[in-house]
């Protein structure tokens, strides 16, 4: 973690009367990680970073014959948005969110797959993500993650050091 993460964390941490009151020793700092680590309530919703292409094209409102009738930019901006090594989108990047929208748009049935391909480039964040985003963190309006994956112990006791 960055310094200003770290920084963000005791914050946070003094800021939330049942973290500040762990001890200040391992089994505090692993108390306040497991509880950082769980999922924030209320929901708070963050882009994915790493959407595979099997999650968008395997879900029920995903219509793979309209995929046969994209044409020209359209065809290719959906071709390129996968072609990495990981097959993967990152929903979190602007650009991204707007292929799709370019691909995904102009009828009823194109805006449903839009709707339904944004819907899987979203989850719930944890406590510590959402201390670290940036954003409103709705369902309608998704934040940006500053940090991703779960914060250990020692990133706890580093963040109280400080």
């Amino acid at each position: 973690m960055t310094p200003e993460q770290l920084t963000a964390i005791k914050a946070y941490i003094d800021a939330t009367p049942e973290l500040s009151a762990q001890p200040l020793n391992s089994d505090g700092a692993f108390a306040i990680a497991a509880e950082l680590n769980k999922t924030a309530v209320p929901d708070y919703i963050v882009w994915r970073t790493s959407v595979m292409q099997d999650e968008v094209t395997a879900q029920s409102g995903f219509t793979w014959t309209l995929v046969d009738g994209l044409t020209g930019g359209s065809a290719r901006i959906w071709e390129w948005l996968f072609d990495n090594a990981s097959r993967a989108i990152d929903a979190s990047k602007v650009n991204v969110r707007q292929g799709i929208a370019d691909v995904w748009s102009g009828t009823a049935q194109k805006l449903a797959v839009q709707s339904a391909v944004l819907a899987v480039c979203k989850r719930k964040a944890t406590v510590c993500e959402k201390v670290l985003a940036t954003g409103t963190g709705t369902t309608q309006t998704p934040a940006t993650m500053g940090f991703e994956g779960s914060i250990s112990y020692s990133d706890v006791t580093d963040a109280r050091a400080l």
